[in-house]
């Protein structure tokens, strides 16, 4: 198998840094997703499908283009006693990430925050992100870290959905939580790698750098589409992918 060179490491705007090297508490509204949602915080819902179409305002630390200024990769956790954003009893959580249910007694870790630098995040508002998000596919794709990312976006807006009005489907390696009035879905998509995976002679794995096809199929027609891979990257022994 063909070896390649390491590409040289960076800090994207979509980076989630390892448990290994992140010490403090991890929240329940992960950084990824923070930056995710960014654009449709804000305000208060009223009652079910009231949603408005205003403009988010953000509030900014700096006079200056915000874009060009606000990274918000850039920040600190910080303890917030209004958190968490939702319960720990969602049915769609799975067991490998419910604290809780595997017997952890305290509670303080659902109280971090992310807080960037450079700007002020609004507290998340479901219904007013549902509405952005209207007739729209939302698919996260990647590894268990990104599907952890799917339960806690599914957490956050499945509480304001009424019981018949949401469900969930499957297809393949993909698994969709669709908001039926809104006819919204947000949808995971397993893929690892994100390229192909295959067995070649005397059953040895090799990786497909050029291939994509077999899993993107899956991705095919989405109208936010979130990718994760960088925690593969990050091994070194020789069974490394």
């Amino acid at each position: 198998m063909a070896t390649y060179p390491r590409p040289k490491p960076h800090l994207p705007l979509l980076h989630l840094p390892s448990m290994a090297t992140y010490p403090r508490p991890k929240p329940h509204l992960p950084l990824l997703l923070i930056t995710f949602f960014i654009c449709f915080f804000q305000g208060k819902s009223s009652s079910w499908l009231d949603t408005e179409a205003n403009e988010v305002v953000m509030v900014h630390s700096s006079s200056q283009d915000w874009p060009k200024r606000c990274d918000f990769s850039v920040g600190k956790w910080v303890y917030d006693q209004s958190y968490p954003l939702y319960d720990s009893n969602c049915p769609y959580l799975s067991t490998a990430v419910t604290c809780q249910r595997n017997g952890r007694p305290d509670s303080g870790y659902e109280k971090w925050k992310w807080k960037p630098s450079g700007c002020s995040l609004p507290r998340f508002d479901a219904l007013k992100f549902l509405g952005k998000m209207r007739r729209k596919r939302i698919m996260l794709v990647g590894d268990s870290i990104m599907r952890n990312q799917w339960e806690s976006l599914v957490c956050l807006v499945q509480g304001v959905i009424p019981t018949g009005h949401k469900k969930v489907t499957y297809n393949g390696p993909s698994m969709a939580f669709h908001a039926l009035d809104f006819e919204t879905s947000i949808e995971f998509s397993w893929a690892p790698l994100l390229v192909e995976l295959k067995k070649g002679p005397g059953n040895k794995r090799i990786l497909h750098l050029d291939l994509i096809e077999e899993n993107a199929r899956y991705w095919r027609g989405a109208d936010v589409l979130v990718f994760d891979s960088a925690h593969w990257w990050t091994h070194s022994d020789q069974w490394s992918s």
